[in-house]
């Protein structure tokens, strides 16, 4: 028997045909988003303010078309062998759709509107209304804030909704349901409209069985008070549950029988915890991408400040799961090396047979740790965790005219990994302990210096994920179980879940240096980013200025 998971990504979607025997991964195909993430214009040519971030329904759709006949083709399996379909995607993403789910940017008229659109993950640019949301909820003392850290974030649900209906009424007025793209997709799939629960606990504010009142709503705008009834409707539904059998058209499409489970979507970090076998309390998982996701479940409720979110059920069913991030993380060694790198790098790289990203690990590797005199910190793309602040911005610091790329690469890599010891050092002082680290996603299994650099400033041995596609294999999990072939997703990750053999230790000597320049990132974390000098958000304010933005 076998199940097909489908990651979708930042920029492109997998699909996995695992079997659920054991685990095996027996066929995967990727398919490249042609429209990749809009933020600086729509298809039309339409320009984009800063801090968009967008997506084209389409491509998704184009995943399935693309990836799951691939997979079947490759395998030589019995189409009549699949049992079943997961998915798991970034979160939060949510799109505008008509009743019948068509997205509002297929409709005629609202091909050059961008809030149209599928806001992806990154989209920042409804701080506003985050500041909103957070500012009404400390003046109502609204209890449900502590679950999110004390902060809710411009990347979610309601920062979103909320920006299309004070930006651009008419878009607001012209959809029916704003809905994740994860249960979207699901949507397309099945014929269903669900709801996951572990989005709808972490992004769309759905805790204790209940949203915030209709009251908070309504004191956020008054065109807000109904935002549930009309726009967020919906069953829940549980994670590793049946969404619907595929649709006959779906299936002849895809080259699948009709009927065929499709599981309850997830989101792609959360998907990943059994995928390594993390279902017990105290395992926090590292998923290291383009950002990264550390979550963890245990038997307690605590408050932890910064974090994304804490949600009964919302990892692993009958435990409380938490969830914090970094907004950039693996970007952030995409930018350095796309717009900062000289070219005796890339000839040098390209005389080893190298590309340029394992180049600049080799040659950083050569180097004792602090030798390159420099600390970074690690908000290019903003701070997720602990601060909740999309207007910070990165920060480079003791660099001189002797610097070398290498040297800068090496920082940014510690800049990413004390992000993370700040996240553990949250979370174990407000008394949720984490007991275990276990890497996963491609920055991990890519890069050797990136893995001791973590192990040496957290200062913890990790393990690594077994598979090279952990969030497709926990969505292909997932769909093991709405098919019936587990009883619950523990008992699927005790066949299926992978770990590798290898473990992460940490150096003494490392340790010792590392201490200190996380003292150093410490005091430049708290200053710069607590309000003692918010010269990033001034300097944010002028660049608007003078582009004409603000």
């Amino acid at each position: 028997m076998y199940t097909i998971g489908v990651d979708f990504g930042t920029l492109s979607g997998r699909a996995v045909l695992v079997d659920t025997r054991d685990g095996s991964e027996i066929a995967e195909a990727v398919y490249e988003y042609p429209h990749a993430v809009m933020d600086d214009k729509l298809p039309s040519g339409k320009q984009l303010p800063p801090e968009w971030a967008l997506q084209h329904p389409q491509d998704y759709l184009d995943v399935f078309y693309n990836t799951i006949p691939a997979v079947m083709k490759k395998s030589g399996v019995d189409p009549n062998d699949v049992k079943g379909i997961g998915i798991d995607f970034t979160a939060s993403s949510p799109m505008p759709a008509m009743a019948d789910g068509t997205p509002l940017c297929f409709v005629e008229g609202y091909e050059d509107e961008p809030h149209a659109y599928v806001k992806l993950w990154k989209h920042h640019a409804g701080q506003a209304q985050a500041d909103k949301i957070n500012a009404v909820a400390r003046e109502r003392g609204e209890g449900w804030l502590k679950r999110y850290g004390g902060k809710y974030s411009s990347e979610w649900f309601f920062s979103k909704l909320l920006q299309i209906l004070e930006e651009s009424p008419a878009a607001y007025n012209a959809f029916d349901t704003f809905i994740e793209a994860a249960d979207w997709v699901v949507w397309q799939l099945s014929g269903t409209k669900t709801r996951n629960l572990c989005t709808a606990g972490y992004k769309m504010l759905y805790q204790d069985g209940s949203y915030p009142s209709k009251e908070y709503f309504a004191a956020l705008h008054p065109d807000f008070a109904n935002v549930i009834e009309t726009k967020v409707t919906g069953d829940f539904a549980p994670l590793g549950g049946n969404a619907g059998g595929m649709t006959d058209a779906m299936a002849e499409k895809l080259g699948l029988p009709a009927g065929i489970a499709v599981a309850v979507a997830n989101v792609d970090a959360h998907v990943t915890a059994p995928a390594v076998k993390a279902t017990d309390p105290g395992v926090m998982v590292m998923i290291m991408g383009t950002s990264t996701c550390h979550i963890m479940s245990g038997d307690t409720l605590g408050e932890v400040e910064g974090m994304c979110g804490v949600v009964d059920g919302g990892i692993i069913d009958g435990l409380y799961g938490y969830e914090a991030g970094q907004s950039g993380v693996g970007d952030i060694f995409a930018w350095f090396v796309d717009n900062a790198v000289p070219p005796e790098y890339h000839e040098a790289a390209k005389a080893a047979g190298m590309n340029l990203h394992a180049y600049l690990e080799q040659e950083a590797a050569k180097q004792k740790v602090g030798e390159h005199g420099l600390v970074a910190l690690d908000w290019w793309n903003g701070n997720r965790s602990t601060l909740v602040d999309v207007d910070l911005s990165g920060l480079l610091i003791g660099a001189t005219l002797a610097t070398r790329a290498p040297d800068i690469y090496r920082a940014l890599i510690e800049s990413t990994a004390f992000g993370t010891r700040e996240i553990i050092e949250a979370f174990e002082a407000n008394g949720v302990p984490v007991k275990e680290l276990v890497a996963a996603g491609g920055l991990p299994e890519k890069n050797a210096l990136l893995r001791q650099i973590y192990a040496d400033v957290t200062g913890r041995t990790f393990k690594l994920a077994g598979s090279s596609q952990s969030p497709a294999l926990g969505s292909a999990m997932h769909a093991a179980v709405a098919a019936g072939l587990y009883e619950d997703i523990h008992a699927a990750a005790d066949v299926m879940g992978k770990l590798k053999e290898e473990i992460v230790s940490p150096i003494p000597e490392n340790q010792k240096v590392y201490d200190k320049l996380f003292a150093e990132y410490k005091t430049l974390y708290n200053y710069f980013g607590r309000g003692t000098n918010d010269v990033m958000k001034r300097l944010k304010k002028i660049r608007n200025a003078a582009r004409g933005e603000e």
